[in-house]
């Protein structure tokens, strides 16, 4: 019954998530962050009251779901309105090639990712209920933390993109070099942060002894893997910076294929660690894939190989 309701929220979700994409674009992360605040906390107000006020439900949870999506798509329209004017656009205007074969390849990406996760899920669920819940408790914090490094990539996504247009080779490399600097220590200190406080957090999910003894075992995976995890979020922003999509997508199934067949057999052995050993695999590959781009002297980062103006000036012999 919820999803049924919830999926009246797709068309708002889709246009929200559309709308998020232009704005930054605009460079301009504030206003969407503070619409779906609003929207959020619309959600809020109206759970408790749809379900224990009016007695709905599940009924309730799913219309107030709804109805925060639909503010958020609104308001963020709203605002868009008064940036751009919005008109329909003319069919021979429209370049649904590009936008196709960009969009596809980051669908199969996106795909992959969640077919590998959904894997992991299945294998930590054969380990038994006590597994499972430790593994959704892992999960959900490995998630949210690693979430927090795509804050970066976003930012850096936007500044390569402006540069890359322009063809300000100097700034791109800059803002790159930037970016997987303060991405690295971010991780860094996501991981001591989480190691530090990882027993309290997982305190806030269940009182469970066998379940935290659990959670415990493969705090080292979740807070080891960090780092990595940030790193890879900045490597996807820096890479979308300059469109190169197919390598991204490309890169991130054949990193799936691989992470998923680790985490087909790695729990037979090693039970929830291997679940654990696998998603780390997926990171890890993904962190490799986008260091591997940079390294290519051919493609969008070919620039970081060449040799400077002046360098090319000096090493040339003066004519007799």
């Amino acid at each position: 019954l919820f999803l049924s309701l919830g999926a009246l929220g797709a068309p708002a979700n889709v246009i929200m998530l559309a709308v998020q994409g232009i704005f930054r674009g605009f460079k301009d992360t504030k206003t969407p962050v503070l619409f779906i605040g609003l929207g959020n906390l619309s959600a809020v107000v109206l759970l408790p009251l749809l379900i224990y006020g009016f007695k709905l439900g599940i009924t309730g949870a799913a219309i107030s779901t709804v109805a925060s999506q639909y503010i958020i798509a609104i308001l963020l329209m709203w605002s868009l309105s008064k940036r751009a004017v919005l008109l329909p656009p003319k069919m021979d205007q429209i370049e649904f090639g590009g936008y196709l074969k960009s969009g596809g390849m980051l669908l199969g990406r996106t795909l992959s990712i969640l077919l590998t996760m959904t894997i992991g899920t299945s294998m930590a669920a054969r380990q038994g209920p006590t597994a499972m819940a430790a593994h959704q408790i892992c999960l959900q914090v490995w998630l949210a933390v690693s979430l927090l490094a795509d804050a970066l990539a976003v930012s850096a996504q936007a500044l390569i993109a402006s540069s890359y247009a322009i063809l300000d080779y100097k700034r791109v490399q800059k803002v790159a070099m930037f970016a997987l600097q303060i991405g690295l220590a971010s991780g860094l200190a996501l991981a001591v942060g989480l190691y530090i406080s990882f027993g309290s957090i997982a305190k806030l999910f269940t009182n469970d002894p066998q379940v935290l003894a659990v959670v415990s075992s493969c705090a080292l995976f979740v807070c080891a893997s960090q780092p990595v995890n940030a790193l890879t979020f900045i490597f996807d922003g820096l890479h979308y910076g300059v469109s190169d999509f197919d390598y991204v997508a490309q890169a991130t199934i054949v990193v799936g294929v691989i992470s998923s067949l680790v985490l087909l057999y790695a729990p037979r052995v090693f039970g929830l660690a291997g679940v654990w050993a696998g998603l780390t695999t997926l990171m890890g590959l993904r962190m490799a894939a986008g260091i591997l781009r940079l390294l290519w002297k051919s493609g969008p980062w070919s620039f970081l190989h060449e040799e400077p103006a002046e360098t090319k000036l000096q090493a040339q012999p003066f004519a007799s």
